[in-house]
């Protein structure tokens, strides 16, 4: 990523812009759209004015669509191309299999006018010279000039090249981009938008590689991507190049950071989830990239470090305040020199627009046999008849109201994605192709449901659940659900301040939208049987349980982290770190864990560390349970994880209660025993 000589433009710079077939980066501003596409206009816009904040871009240039227009007008091109339009229907899926065909093999059968192919070589050399290499690697990547408009998501819908080494590879990969702006799933989003095909140009991007084959990249967004809420930042990822996070071909790690608490200079990682990262893709031997299978140790660590995290959410926030709305962004880490790099940047299309005046609540009226589980993607619920698709040629069997499983999803299975009452996939996570196109379609999914293609047998009816948090469920047959619309600009003002009764964090960043004065009681036991469910003092005492059973299951469950009591300590703080964000900075009143003995019994190990008693309600619980000998070390996991959220990530508004507290002397006593923690 060495730079050596200062750049001499390709084109004399008396051309008009309009006029230029090659723009370099630090040339391009977001006002370019029209000339280079919205991705090369985001490039060069940061990296135009925001490297200079500390903000890595790698360096590239932009082919125009004044090169586009150009391609197109030698040999009578454009004109071919109308006359195979003519006849498109993007309904018929046989039809648009065939003439998207037809018209990708004239555009890849044309030859490309000599003045373009010199000028893209030259520009090329030129960019090997400025980074001090003699045969660069490239990425070579589309972007249409209506694409990530605020009103229009092209996600995915135009090739990429990774890895293209040589002048000549170079020019055959731009011209496959040219002939990607007339894929199936492109040309079908366009007519279901309105865009008239001959009418939107491309530009194409060649940008230096990031040596992210051997370290990692990923996806990260700067608002909560189910909710909309803006008060967090997400961050995905895997390892290898970014494309197996973009294309769901990877469960990836999940980070999510408060960035009240970023702005204050706090370290505040308030959730992580391991992601499984069973594959790669990595270069080539000599060129273009290969799948490599990730070793168990790597996929049983995160991707990238904590202070890595901070550092893209940190670069997060100045894009998002650079161009004023919530961004999706791609970032790389460079595996040879451990630099991380912003690669793309456009702006959220789907959350960011939509109206939070009415707020919509999907519920099941009744529970039936759980099939699988995955991570939800919105919060509706949809039903239907199972199609499994193997392979994109079964994509003529599905029909509409069908429920769609499949391994992963590309742009090209949007026309039936479209007509789909629910998705489940068996990889991908929060930020892979098949959520963000689902979100906008606002159609239920469920990604990385393992076994899916298993469990979910053809014609068998389910209901696909994402109403119930992060989780999402598929349960067996068409079961009743009911949506209730609230429309929250009806609601009069009150004068008495109202606070909500929140127990699952995973419902918080969406309640936040609701009218409140901030979290009235969070129980925190809630947190114990949902997000831990081990007994603290077996994961204190494991070295000596007696229970193998419950010694097995706790090994697996804290599996990554470096000893047991911080699993039970960075669950807590995740869950109350969640609450706290999800309302900043109104106030978050925490009830201490309030569970009785017959509860704690409960919780895996529980049997061994508590007595049974005849009436729990008014025996070992709340106040009297902190202080004592018997309890003391595991209430100081609970007193960890609350300072961790207050002190470390910022989340100052949670205000600590304490239950079942029978006297004056035993409040006191609580209180020194928190101080000693």
């Amino acid at each position: 990523m060495k730079e050596k000589k200062k750049r001499t433009t390709t084109t004399p710079k008396n051309v008009p812009r309009e006029e230029r077939r090659i723009l370099w980066f630090d040339e391009i501003s977001i006002t370019d759209i029209p000339l280079v596409g919205g991705k090369n206009a985001s490039l060069g816009e940061m990296y135009s004015k925001l490297t200079k904040k500390g903000v890595t871009v790698p360096n590239g240039f932009a082919v125009t669509s004044k090169a586009y227009w150009e391609f197109l007008a030698h040999k009578d091109l454009k004109k071919k191309l109308k006359t195979t339009l003519k006849d498109l229907d993007v309904n018929d899926i046989k039809n648009l299999k065939k003439t998207g065909k037809a018209v990708r093999a004239l555009l890849l059968g044309a030859p490309m006018p000599k003045e373009i192919s010199t000028e893209v070589s030259r520009a090329y050399k030129e960019l090997a010279k400025k980074t001090g290499h003699k045969k660069l690697s490239v990425a070579v990547r589309s972007s249409a000039t209506a694409e990530d408009l605020p009103d229009a998501s092209f996600a995915g819908q135009q090739e990429t090249y990774l890895n293209v080494c040589g002048e000549q590879d170079v020019l055959d990969a731009v011209k496959k981009c040219i002939a990607s702006l007339f894929t199936d799933r492109a040309m079908s989003y366009r007519e279901g938008h309105g865009f008239d095909h001959l009418s939107i140009a491309l530009s194409v991007t060649v940008q230096e590689m990031v040596r992210s084959d051997t370290g990692a990249s990923g996806v990260m967004f700067t608002m909560d991507t189910e909710s909309g809420f803006q008060g967090v930042s997400l961050v995905t990822s895997a390892y290898g190049l970014g494309e197996y996070v973009v294309q769901g071909k990877v469960v990836p790690d999940q980070f999510y950071v408060f960035k009240d608490g970023l702005q204050r200079g706090k370290k505040a990682v308030i959730s992580r989830t391991l992601g499984s990262k069973q594959v790669k893709l990595i270069y080539g031997k000599t060129k273009g990239v290969k799948q490599a299978r990730v070793s168990q140790k790597e996929r049983n660590k995160f991707a990238i470090t904590d202070n890595e995290v901070i550092q893209l959410a940190t670069w997060g926030a100045q894009i998002e305040a650079h161009y004023k709305k919530p961004q999706d962004i791609e970032w790389a880490k460079d595996g040879e020199t451990g630099k991380l790099y912003i690669v793309q940047a456009r702006p959220e299309t789907v959350k960011a627009r939509s109206s939070h005046a009415v707020i919509e609540n999907y519920e099941l009226k009744q529970e039936g046999k759980v099939l699988l589980t995955g991570t939800a993607v919105g919060q509706k619920i949809g039903a239907g008849k199972v199609r499994v698709i193997e392979k994109r040629e079964e994509m003529k069997s599905f029909k509409k109201g069908e429920i769609l499983v499949t391994r992963i999803t590309d742009p090209d299975w949007e026309p039936i994605m479209r007509i789909a009452s629910a998705i489940v996939t068996e990889q991908g996570g929060k930020t892979s192709h098949a959520a963000i196109v689902s979100r906008e379609l606002g159609v239920p999914c469920i990604v990385g449901a393992k076994g899916a293609r298993k469990l979910l047998k053809n014609g068998s009816e389910v209901t696909v659940s994402c109403a119930k948090g992060d989780e999402g469920v598929v349960y067996k047959g068409i079961l009743p659900f009911e949506v209730k619309r609230t429309e929250l600009d009806n609601i009069p003002d009150t004068k008495t301040g109202i606070m909500m009764n929140v127990g699952d964090p995973d419902h918080a960043f969406a309640l936040s939208f609701l009218p409140n004065d901030g979290i009235g009681l969070a129980r925190q036991e809630f947190i114990f049987s949902n997000f831990i469910r081990i007994h603290p003092q077996a994961l204190l005492q494991y070295n000596t349980l007696k229970d193998k059973v419950a010694k097995k299951k706790i090994r697996e469950m804290t599996l990554g982290y470096k000893d047991k009591s911080e699993y039970c300590v960075s669950r807590l703080a995740e869950g109350i770190g969640r609450l706290g964000a999800s309302m900043y900075p109104k106030p978050v009143i925490l009830r201490l864990s309030d569970f009785k003995t017959n509860e704690y019994r409960t919780l895996i190990g529980g049997k061994e560390f508590e007595p049974e008693e005849q009436n729990p309600m008014i025996g070992w619980r709340g106040a009297s349970r902190y202080y004592s000998d018997e309890y003391k070390e595991a209430f100081g996991l609970e007193c960890k994880a609350i300072k961790r959220a207050r002190e470390e990530w910022g989340l100052d508004n949670i205000i600590v209660m304490v239950p079942f507290c029978r006297t004056p002397e035993e409040g006191e006593k609580v209180l020194k025993t928190m101080e000693s923690f």
